[in-house]
């Protein structure tokens, strides 16, 4: 079984959209096809026994009456170049000459007497004629696209436009030979100019909805834009600049200070402070040496590195982020799938209830011109394409909108479904907590500067093998602290360690370590009150006295207890879930506000635990580290894991929060909110214009004054599509906690 993203030319509308669908799903060998409207691409799963290159799936595309552009490699915003925008002004200048000619003697505007409709009908109606065929010209891809649609049994709205403007034309050409046989009250039934404005706005709707849905795509394009376009190599002891194509894996790439690092690798030569914040969420530049990895899109500060390339292309973290939210937004929301399915009905519905107007008009005894005009309005103001954008322009906006946040939604159903979740389980170690010792509290009895007293502990620490010195060199290199010389270093078993730093000698340990040198221990009250916060206790002393008391434990993350606080308030409950012991387990949770504590479990009693909540009808999010977690986070109705940017491709969650910020739980149940609210709205407007202006081109309302031509119905179609796009794009400005 294989996956792969074709990017997908000539689709229009979400007939188009579904009807591919539809009909890859039907071939033999796709295990599943997925079409996105909005990126314009297919993710298909196959066989690969069955279907065994590309070309087949290319083939298929193909006979459904569309074009395969390969596999779908980067996001192309399709911007409108110079040429469109020149054709697109021309038109525009014809359109405005086409209807003063047309219309201008309806208000009484001056017309030259060889084009007046009532002096020289002939030349009225070749002028009409000439320009009509040149509007039919720039809008042939229309036309075009609907006669495939229609041959391959899929129409779509260019179908419903074709149809239309055809009609219309032909029967304008037939009213426009009986002028020239004399018959010239037929030239009142000329419809040239609604067959060339209705194209031509069309082509306006679709210039527009071009730019609109590109500034869709920005939160996505913004994260291809974080890795630099080029890179310096090193090549026999030479500075070469290559593409990013042009790196290869093993090569030694240069990163200056102010440039950022091209592909993932690891560093070879130098030291320098890195901004990595677009993944980890952390402000502070983080310091790397030789042996460190760098991630591709991190910004260097300082140093000159050299690095080897690990990660190129599409294996990058980036690519990885970007591919995974490329991939979420082709998957189907439930929600989706029921407008799609509509949408599918919808084209041949309307032809049938076209088709059926025009004849019922025939039978009242209404003019042949007046049917095709209520035939020809139906056709083009049923527009499908709202009525398909509604749900993929939301899920794309949010999608982009999460991943810039730091949530990386793996599946778009999630956004959907957040918004249900009643129960959050946290795993403790390394979800609630940081996973890794930290100095969580100073008490200084001298006179030396915290910075300064714990750069002194931390470089005689880093001269120790215990757990315990990581969390002091964690501190230096947070704090850009460097590690001063240590001399005569001595590791005292089981008690502490000591040495000299600055010609004077201190002395780190537990409280034992005070009675082998035989210092007065006049503080054993706070540590105390340390221990019984679980943390692990180191003295720090010089000459006999005792210079501060240091407590290290696994301190709780940062926001922890803000973001358990909302989530009471907004009545989800939530529940400590970690092998731990249950004193360490309590305490944690009470101070953060968690009143329900699991401990002692094993990982297969996680998952038994959140499967017996399930069962109680919760709709349940297991929040854990990613790898320890799994059978748990997929077990949940929703799997989100707190994970480093580098774990993305292993991980196993639905939801990754690459910036570490359990914030981001809030954050997402907040965007799904906001995004199914948003899908709501837009498909209530989409059905609602299809419900009102339907009867009205139908001429239901004709005796209350209310009725539309082609033309306006073009315009109403425009505004509908561009209404759903502009609702959607609101959904940039959700309100998150940063």
């Amino acid at each position: 079984m294989k996956k792969i993203i074709l990017s997908i030319e000539g689709m229009t509308c979400s007939a188009c959209s579904s009807g591919l669908e539809k009909y890859l799903n039907k071939q033999n060998g796709v295990i599943e096809a997925s079409v996105n409207l909005v990126m314009a691409n297919a993710t298909i799963i196959y066989d690969e026994n069955i279907i065994t290159n590309q070309d087949k799936l290319d083939d298929f595309v193909k006979q459904a009456g569309f074009k395969s552009l390969g596999e779908f490699k980067e996001i192309n915003l399709e911007k409108n170049n110079k040429k469109q925008k020149i054709m697109f002004i021309i038109f525009t200048i014809l359109a405005i000459v086409l209807m003063y000619i047309s219309m201008g003697h309806m208000i009484n505007l001056p017309i030259f007497s060889l084009l007046d409709v009532t002096v020289n009908p002939i030349n009225y109606a070749i002028c009409l004629f000439i320009f009509t065929i040149a509007f039919i010209i720039y809008g042939f891809d229309i036309l075009k696209n609907g006669y495939k649609n229609l041959i391959h049994k899929t129409p779509n709205m260019d179908t419903l436009v074709g149809i239309g403007v055809l009609s219309s034309f032909l029967y304008s050409v037939y009213s426009m030979i009986m002028v020239f046989k004399g018959h010239t009250q037929y030239v009142h039934n000329l419809y040239f100019e609604s067959t060339a404005i209705v194209i031509y706005f069309i082509k306006l709707g679709r210039y527009i909805d071009g730019i609109s849905k590109d500034r869709t795509k920005d939160a996505i394009q913004k994260l291809v834009k974080i890795t630099p376009s080029k890179a310096i190599v090193k090549v026999d002891g030479k500075e070469k600049q290559v593409t990013l194509d042009e790196i290869h894996k093993g090569d030694i790439v240069i990163c200056k200070p102010g440039e950022k690092i091209a592909v993932d690798g690891e560093i070879v030569e130098g030291k320098a402070h890195f901004d990595e914040s677009f993944i980890t969420g952390e402000s502070k530049p983080v310091s790397k040496q030789k042996g460190d990895k760098v991630i591709a899109g991190s910004i260097n500060y300082d140093g000159y590195i050299e690095y080897r390339a690990e990660k190129i292309g599409k294996d990058s973290t980036i690519s990885e982020i970007v591919r995974l939210v490329i991939e979420a937004s082709n998957t189907k929301a439930p929600i989706a799938k029921i407008a799609d399915k509509v949408s599918g009905y919808f084209v041949p519905i309307i032809i049938i209830i076209a088709i059926l107007t025009f004849i019922v008009y025939l039978i009242l005894g209404y003019e042949f011109s007046e049917s095709l005009v209520r035939f020809v309005t139906i056709l083009v103001v049923a527009c499908p394409c709202s009525l398909g954008l509604a749900t993929p322009l939301a899920i794309v906006v949010s999608e982009g909108v999460s991943a810039t946040n730091g949530i990386l939604i793996k599946k778009s159903e999630i956004l959907e479904n957040a918004r249900k979740v009643d129960t959050i389980v946290f795993d403790k170690t390394g979800t609630l907590t940081y996973g890794k010792l930290k100095i969580s509290k100073v008490i200084n009895y001298s006179d030396i500067k915290q910075d300064r007293l714990l750069q002194l502990v931390g470089s005689i620490e880093s001269k120790s093998t215990h757990p315990i010195g990581n969390a002091f060199l964690d501190y230096l290199e947070e704090n850009n602290l460097e590690k001063l010389e240590v001399k005569e270093f001595e590791n005292i078993s089981g008690l502490g360690i000591k040495g000299i730093v600055d010609n004077q000698e201190f002395i780190l340990g537990s409280a034992k370590i005070l009675e082998k040198y035989n210092i007065k221990n006049i503080y054993s009250k706070d540590e105390e009150k340390l221990s019984e916060q679980g943390n692990s206790i180191v003295y720090v002393a010089k000459e006999n006295k005792i210079l501060a008391l240091i407590g290290v434990n696994d301190v709780i993350r940062k926001n922890a207890l803000e973001v358990i606080k909302e989530l009471n308030n907004n009545k989800i409950e939530t529940i400590m879930l970690t092998g731990d012991n249950s004193k360490t387990s309590e305490k944690i949770a009470k101070e953060i506000g968690i009143t329900k504590v699991i401990s002692n479990v094993l990982p297969q009693d996680k998952t038994n635990a959140i499967k017996e909540m399930k069962k109680e009808n919760r709709y349940v999010l297991m929040c854990g580290d990613g790898i320890n977690d799994s059978p748990a986070l997929s077990i949940a109705d929703i799997g989100v894991s707190v994970n480093s940017g580098t774990d993305i491709a292993m991980d196993s969650s639905d939801v990754i929060l690459t910036k570490n910020d359990l914030n981001g739980i809030l954050n997402l149940i907040t965007i799904s909110k906001k995004t199914i609210r948003n899908i709501k709205q837009n498909l209530f407007w989409a059905f609602f214009y299809n419900c009102l202006t339907i009867p009205i081109a139908m001429g239901v309302f004709t005796k209350y004054g209310i009725s539309i031509n082609p033309m306006i119905a073009s315009i109403a179609m425009m505004f509908s599509s561009i209404t759903v796009i502009l609702n959607a794009l609101r959904l940039k400005n959700v309100k998150l906690i940063k």
